[in-house]
């Protein structure tokens, strides 16, 4: 669940625990190394973690003893049906296969009078991370578009639309931007580096090519200090099973 520095999540968290009703019991579907189940569990909701990541899951388990973790498929929950007050699939359905079958397992345990909160990604354009992808565009092959292909989830009526087949009410959709923070230019560069897209960049014009590029599409981020801020929006959906 983790896609940027140590910390980002923190509003992101809080608004979706904001959602849930005091002493919840939490279903973490994609609970990856643990971030959301430890905010969870220090607001007094008591949770159950899965991830498909075995390695996540041992992390998370070490990170919040408290809680109970799993390995285990988000379109495939081996949960029972109406078990849970609340399920969170937090920053998730952009990285499954099925959208659509995962909210409707979603659905299925979680009560009738329970709660479920989708995050994702805001729009390009409202995400400052798109810069990086911006600044190295020179270093890789073309954008290719599917034609015919439906909008992404972080368009919000598309994502509404899809929590809504899964047999879900959105009663709200919320917006929470959260700042990136690295404190220099190698805490900036380090991890696009040691990403799929810094290592397609770094073929063409090298480790200095890739940094440079990126150094340079983001100064206009760079703050007195030295630290670099970056703004992203995201997008929380709150649903009720459908009557």
């Amino acid at each position: 669940m983790s896609e940027g520095p140590q910390g980002w999540g923190t509003p992101l968290y809080s608004r979706v625990l904001d959602a849930l009703p005091a002493g919840a019991t939490v279903l973490d579907v994609g609970c990856g190394a643990g971030e959301f189940a430890r905010a969870a569990i220090d607001r007094g909701h008591a949770v159950r973690g899965l991830d498909v990541d075995a390695s996540a899951v041992a992390v998370a388990a070490r990170r919040v003893p408290e809680g109970v973790f799993d390995v285990g498929d988000a379109q495939s929950l081996e949960q029972p049906d109406s078990s849970y007050d609340a399920v969170a699939l937090v920053q998730l359905v952009t990285h499954v296969a099925n959208p659509l079958v995962t909210l409707r397992e979603a659905a299925r345990v979680v009560r009738s009078s329970g709660t479920v909160v989708v995050t994702v990604w805001g729009r390009e354009s409202e995400c400052d991370v798109r810069l990086i992808g911006e600044s190295l565009a020179g270093l890789l092959p073309p954008r290719r578009t599917e034609p015919g292909a439906p909008p992404p989830l972080t368009e919000p009526d598309r994502l509404a639309k899809i929590v809504g087949m899964a047999g879900l009410a959105v009663a709200s959709v919320d917006e929470v931007v959260c700042s990136f923070r690295y404190e220099d230019e190698d805490e900036l560069v380090g991890p696009v580096l040691g990403s799929g897209l810094g290592r397609t960049a770094a073929r063409r014009g090298g480790p200095g090519g890739v940094r440079a590029a990126i150094l340079e599409g983001l100064g206009s981020r760079r703050r007195p200090d030295g630290s670099y801020l970056l703004d992203n929006l995201f997008r929380v959906v709150t649903a009720h099973p459908a009557p």
